[in-house]
């Protein structure tokens, strides 16, 4: 192959690169200008960067929004159209890395914004940090392509005297209409492109897969309304909106409905998980409660983040093996904070009449240095605990009214229940109640001279938050443990302050 043969592919090859780039860029900008209302507003308020002040004053006012939202769009579309057309490309590879370098550092792949990002990431290297390596090359590259900045070096050389040094070879392209019409090819293939990108947004209106229209409609952190109070268990302060597990685990309380745990665990995957814990911490969400199995994935999740929140493990004994202290150990090891009886266990063991192994379960989490707490379901588990003197460092309760539709008859619930047949009659249980006598919880709670922490305070989602909340709080809870997905949680974290702070019904002192 000859040198002008090898130069020739070398320089389709950088036009390829450079026109995919500015595609993206033009796609992308695009994209946001046909969608309507579209904003960075949230994108800015939600970062969890190093740089997260910068970034959330920048959608701390509608002006500074509708500029950052203008250089945005725009400024993704001229760079998009110079680096496709060749044009000033430079310039707009610089412009380019500027703008990809806050898109990084908004959500970067490293430290406590580990897979943040929407794309897909690894440790530092993200598609992102790919497109401004590739930028940033081009801002030292020699040649940048054919494109419309060759085409006019080429006129300008044709007005040039021969021996103008302007005119060498390597400098200056061929006048030749064969390089004058390779200079001007991206001009018809932006054509193609664009008309193609057009007639499939007629047909199947805006591409929901860009990263411009890929929105879910949240509350963003600069709509906090403010700070989320917090509470005492043992010798852990801890936030009185505590995280639950079971969305993050993949369980789903939800009747006959057979996908919905599928669906939870599609949604909720690792990335998403992280995603969804820090932006809990960053809204004053301190503390998750969780199921056994999530403990390696909360390790993990700390580890490589260096999250400080607190974790609480919930534990049953092994029954089989007559090993009652083996997850207590585990849980220790994972790193936990606190370690609870699981509430279906506590259920189950006072329903078989071994309430001696609830006793030497409390004792063993309490021998290692450990808050001890003890969750049911059913009350009658906790009052017999009581009645046998065994009073954890606090309660985990499920806490909510019945009036709600899929409530069966209080004449047809029986006590441990929860967790057990599920019934095809409609009056019976079918995975639809979890605080099956709430009276009865409420005498108990309120004579409870410890902290309470009540879940299931939504009826796995058959309650609104804000009467939840209200009903849990006002009834005596210290705390409450609510599932959350990302898009839930500034709000459940508002609706948690305002129902504090104007709290009037509740009898019972605060315990914790």
């Amino acid at each position: 192959m000859t040198t002008n043969k090898r130069q020739s592919v070398k320089r389709v090859f950088i036009t390829i690169v450079r026109a995919a780039i500015g595609w993206h860029f033009l796609y992308e900008g695009t994209a946001k200008l046909l969608t309507p209302g579209w904003t960075a507003e949230n994108y800015l308020a939600n970062s969890t960067s190093f740089l997260a002040g910068f970034y959330q004053w920048l959608a701390s006012s509608p002006s500074l929004i509708f500029v950052v939202d203008s250089l945005n769009i725009y400024g993704l579309i001229l760079i998009g159209l110079a680096l496709f057309l060749g044009l000033l490309v430079r310039h707009a590879a610089a412009a380019g890395l500027l703008l990809l370098a806050l898109y990084y550092f908004a959500y970067p792949p490293f430290g406590t914004s580990l897979l943040m990002q929407s794309g897909e990431s690894v440790f530092i290297v993200n598609k992102i940090f790919i497109e401004g390596t590739i930028l940033l090359l081009f801002l030292f590259l020699k040649d940048t392509g054919y494109g419309m900045d060759r085409f006019f070096k080429a006129r300008k050389a044709i007005k040039q005297k021969p021996n103008s040094a302007k005119s060498s070879v390597n400098d200056v392209p061929s006048d030749s209409r064969r390089e004058a019409i390779k200079n001007l090819a991206t001009l018809p293939m932006l054509g193609f492109m664009g008309w193609g990108a057009f007639q499939s947004q007629q047909k199947y209106q805006i591409d929901v897969m860009s990263g411009a229209t890929i929105q879910i409609k949240q509350t963003a952190l600069n709509e906090l309304k403010g700070e989320l109070p917090k509470g005492t268990i043992g010798k852990h302060q801890i936030s009185r909106l505590i995280a639950g597990g079971n969305l993050i685990g993949g369980w789903a309380h939800a009747r006959d409905l057979r996908y919905v745990d599928t669906l939870f665990k599609a949604y909720n995957n690792e990335k998403k998980v992280y995603e969804t814990l820090m932006l809990a911490e960053k809204a004053g969400i301190d503390t998750i409660n969780i199921g056994f199995p999530s403990n390696p994935l909360l390790q993990k999740y700390k580890k490589l983040t260096g999250s400080k929140i607190k974790v609480i493990s919930q534990v049953g004994p092994d029954m089989d093996n007559k090993d009652y202290f083996a997850n207590i150990n585990k849980a220790i090891d994972y790193g936990v904070d606190i370690v609870q009886i699981q509430g279906n266990w506590c259920d189950w063991l006072v329903r078989d009449e071994k309430i001696d192994v609830i006793s030497q379960m409390m004792e063993k989490i309490r021998s290692q240095g450990y808050t001890a707490g003890l969750a049911s379901h059913t009350i009658d588990a906790l009052i017999a605990c009581e009645e046998q003197g065994i009073i954890p460092d606090y309660y985990m309760k499920t806490m909510h009214h019945d009036r709600y539709w899929s409530a069966h008859p209080m004449e047809n619930r029986v006590p441990f229940e929860v967790d057990g047949k599920n019934y095809l009659d409609h009056n019976k249980f079918h995975n639809n109640i979890f605080c099956l006598f709430p009276d009865r919880t409420v005498e108990f709670v309120n004579r409870a001279k410890v902290p309470v922490m009540g879940f299931k305070v939504l009826a796995a989602g058959a309650i609104e938050p804000e009467d939840g909340f209200r009903w849990a709080f006002e009834n005596g809870a210290d705390f409450i443990c609510v599932g959350m997905f990302d898009f839930q949680l500034v709000n459940d974290v508002n609706i948690t302050v305002e129902t504090l702070n104007n709290l009037k019904n509740r009898k019972r002192e605060w315990y914790g």
